[in-house]
Order: C-alpha cells, then structure tokens, then sequence
C-alpha cells in the first residue's frame, strides 16, 4: 500500500513537470508564418515561447501557426516581432537579414521581399510607392527623445537644480514608454528588452524626488543602462561617455553626453570639469 502511494506521488510530480504552462487572459490567433522544415517549426515554436505568456503550433504544410498567448502581459504583434527576430518571416514582419542567414540551409525558405528592413512592419500593398517618405521614418532614430529627455536631466543635475531634474525625468518616462519597439533594428531591440524597466524605474526616481543627492544616485545606474542602450546601435550623433572618478564615494560613475566639455552632473559647480571622456560613440 505504501509502495502504491509512492507510485502515485511520482506520477503526479512528473505530471506537474510535464504538463504545459498555464496561459492567463487567453487570446488565439492564426498567423502566417514563412517556414520549409521541421527545424523551421523548432525555431519558429522557441522564438513564440514565454513561460505562461505565449506559445505556438506551426505546421509546415500550411505555414500557419496558432499563437495563445496572455492578452495582459502581451500581445501577437510582440510575439510575431521575437519569430520575425529569429529568422522567420511573418504576416507582421520581416526577419532581418542577418537573422535569416544564420538559419540552416534546410530552413532557407522563399522569401517574396528581397530588400527587408531589419524586423520593419510591413506596409499595406498600396503603400509601396511612398519609398523616400517611409524611407525618412526608417532612418529616424527612435531613440532620440529618449536620449535628449536624458540629456535634459543631466543639464539639470549639472545646474544642481532638483525641480529640473524631476521635471524633465517626468518627460524621460513619458518618453521611454512611448518607444515604439518594432521600430528598433534587432540588437537594440534585445538591449531594449534588458534594461527598459531599469530606465524606468531610475527615471521614475528622479522624477519623484527634488533631493538632488538621491537624483544623482539614481541617475548613476539610469546613466549605465543609457549606454547599452546607445552604444547597441549607431546614433544619430555623437555621444560622448564620460566618467567622475570621485562620484559615489570615490568609487566613480559615468554619464552621457552630447559635448565633449566635461560639465559633472554629480557635483555641479562644487566640481564642475571634474572626469574625462573614456569613449566617443558614433
């Protein structure tokens, strides 16, 4: 009897391991996915997969796939932008071409767009000829209010003014949230992925404080993950990284910056040209 009690606790362990994540807020959507093999179904389910978020089920004949997915947590066009990432063409996106070349030679699929745009959305058909205005919106940086709303609290931090501060962290996180992700090529969207609650976490900080010591503690890691951010992706324009051996207790911080002058955003006039530049990025 004991031994049959054991048997059932083990079946109903391995139950527990081996039955499929639950998926809060349930939507389903049938998508089309471009894909030639059973590899192509591996790498297109992986991509789809977020633990109790989403999942796929593609078939290869059809080149369909059923996307379940949290409505609350995500959405399909975020799920189709990670497939799109991993080398899959999608009725939302392009993969980039790199992604596409790393597949293997069983997965080259025919793909019906030659000139594809790192993961761009595709356009509706009878947009195609507005080629130099999309191509405007393409090269855009969509990072840029991001970094000026940075720029704008490091002024201020210089000018040791905490309502400044606050005020433009405001902007900051209105700025982050905005950031429209199928818009960014794919290591940036990576980088982003990393360190956007961060942003927003430091940014929110700042904006709730007016003690310009506790601003400048947060602005230390807010100015860490800006330069993953921006050194992931080429700039519109050049960004000097610029580091204070003496802030933090002389454990040293760094900031951004969009002059090569050394304006300290930790200690202000007290010691205004203390740092130097350690890398220009551009």
């Amino acid at each position: 009897m004991k031994s049959i009690k054991i048997l059932i606790a083990v079946v109903l362990l391995l139950s527990s391991f081996l039955s499929p994540a639950e998926i809060k807020n349930t939507s389903t959507e049938n998508v089309k996915i471009s894909g030639s093999c059973a590899l192509c179904k591996e790498g297109i389910e992986a991509a789809a997969f977020q633990k109790n978020i989403s999942r796929a089920s593609w078939d290869k004949d059809t080149k369909m796939a059923l996307v379940t997915y949290d409505n609350k947590k995500t959405s399909i066009d975020a799920v189709l932008k990670k497939v799109a990432l991993a080398g899959y063409d999608n009725q939302s996106y392009l993969a980039p071409a790199d992604a596409y070349a790393k597949l293997a030679d069983c997965c080259n699929y025919e793909r019906t767009v030659k000139n594809e745009v790192l993961a761009e959305k595709k356009m509706p058909e009878h947009q195609h000829g507005a080629v130099a205005s999309s191509q405007k919106a393409a090269d855009a940086d969509p990072l840029q209010p991001v970094l000026e709303a940075y720029y704008a609290v490091k002024d201020a931090l210089v000018n040791s003014d905490g309502n400044a501060a606050s005020s433009n962290a405001t902007r900051l996180v209105k700025a982050i949230k905005a950031v429209k992700m199928e818009q960014l090529g794919s290591q940036q969207h990576l980088i982003w992925m990393k360190v956007m609650k961060d942003l927003d976490f430091d940014a929110d900080h700042i904006s709730e404080t007016k003690d310009i010591g506790h601003q400048r503690d947060h602005f230390s890691s807010l100015s860490d993950s800006m330069y993953q951010l921006i050194k992931s992706a080429k700039p519109s324009e050049t960004v000097y990284y610029q580091h204070c051996p003496m802030a933090k207790e002389g454990k040293g911080a760094n900031w951004l910056s969009q002059i090569p002058a050394i304006k300290n955003p930790y200690f202000g006039a007290q010691m205004l040209t203390c740092g130097k530049t350690t890398e220009t990025i551009k």
